[in-house]
């Protein structure tokens, strides 16, 4: 537990801090824009308190996360940061509605106050801050490996970004009518716009996003390395946040190795695999007759032709079944692949009918 209460102490200390300083800005921006009458500036103050409701629900998703498994989860409470990014993105697309309305009634009034220097001075610290607040979090998402975090640093960055048209809506507002309102807007879209990415981002973690190709390759490398494999195949891993990663993968070996052995050098692989990458592995171990020459030069013959039929095609579990004509495999398509699955099985079915008298079975399955 010692890596997550330090994690738990490091990333509450952030949230705090940046939750914060999000709430003077706040306050500080809308009051000085109610004063001013400027409404892209109390826009982008109400864009800060959002932020502060961000921070929060972060700060709460960091002591959930952190939490044992237990009976109703067995898998960890790591997903809950994950669950309060999302809540998060649906108060921010609800605020960009609201400062969105009165931006609109701004522009419709064709107001164009002017501003003063102290409103140029708050608006000029405020993308100061929230640079540091930027580095703060980029800093702490990298060391902690925080989704949250890492989002609190883009959302910082873009802040900034936000306040900067703010600036140029308040000095264009003399010259330009109703140049503060379009300010305005322009920062409720960009509200909207973070909202919508949120929501994007943490849906597609929460349905099931596909595993780091480093973290597969990794996997499946440390699994190739055991001179007890001949090959790996249906490698799957499913996360359920950060730091609880299981996969499982099929590794083919001699089916005259001892049932002992076979055993004993899987266990060591996925201790391996666990001590060097975090993930909790499961490997099937696959039985392959070596000393079955025709089936051996069959499988080669079938793997050569298949590249033919689609890029990045895998023939795995190949059996030539005894006493029999009947031949057995698994056709790995990948997802990218623009042929149809009827395609490629009978593109396969009459490969394997042109290298002898055999029957084929084959189970076509996207990867």
């Amino acid at each position: 537990m010692k890596p997550l209460d330090f994690r738990e102490k490091k990333g509450t200390a952030v949230c705090i801090l940046g939750v914060c300083l999000n709430l003077l800005l706040s306050a500080g921006k809308i009051a000085l824009g109610a004063v001013a009458g400027l409404v892209s500036v109390i826009a982008d103050g109400f864009n800060n308190l959002s932020d502060c409701g961000s921070g929060t629900v972060a700060l709460v998703s960091f002591y959930i996360s952190a939490k044992p498994a237990d009976k109703e989860h067995p898998f960890g409470h790591r997903r809950a940061e994950s669950v309060a990014s999302m809540i998060a993105g649906f108060f921010v697309l609800v605020l960009a509605a609201e400062v969105l309305r009165s931006a609109i009634g701004s522009v419709i009034a064709g107001a164009s106050p002017s501003a003063d220097l102290v409103v140029y001075i708050v608006l000029g610290v405020s993308v100061a801050v929230k640079l540091g607040m930027f580095a703060l979090y980029r800093i702490a998402g990298k060391r902690l490996d925080s989704d949250a975090l890492k989002a609190a640093a883009a959302d910082s960055l873009c802040d900034s970004v936000a306040t900067l048209a703010v600036i140029a809506g308040a000095a264009l507002s003399p010259v330009l009518p109703a140049a503060d309102g379009w300010a305005g807007i322009a920062v409720s879209l960009f509200i909207a716009w973070q909202g919508l990415k949120i929501l994007i981002e943490t849906s597609s973690k929460l349905l099931g996003q596909a595993p780091d190709p480093a973290l597969a390759e990794r996997v499946k490398g440390i699994v190739l390395s055991s001179d007890s494999v001949l090959g790996a195949h249906d490698l799957q891993i499913y996360g359920y946040g950060r730091g609880a990663s299981f996969a499982t993968i099929h590794a083919e070996m001699d089916a005259s190795l001892p049932m002992l052995d076979a055993h004993t050098a899987v266990d060591a692989l996925e201790m391996q695999v666990k001590r060097e990458t975090g993930v909790a592995l499961t490997i099937h171990i696959d039985p392959v007759d070596l000393m079955n020459r025709e089936e051996s030069t069959l499988k080669l013959q079938v793997r050569e032709r298949a590249r033919e039929v689609a890029e990045g095609l895998e023939v795995h579990d190949f059996r030539l079944i005894p006493h029999t004509n009947r031949v057995e495999f698994d056709a790995g398509v990948p997802y990218g692949c623009r042929k149809g699955d009827g395609e490629i099985l009978a593109a396969l079915q009459e490969i394997v009918r042109e290298l002898g008298d055999y029957e084929p079975v084959i189970n076509i399955e996207r990867k």
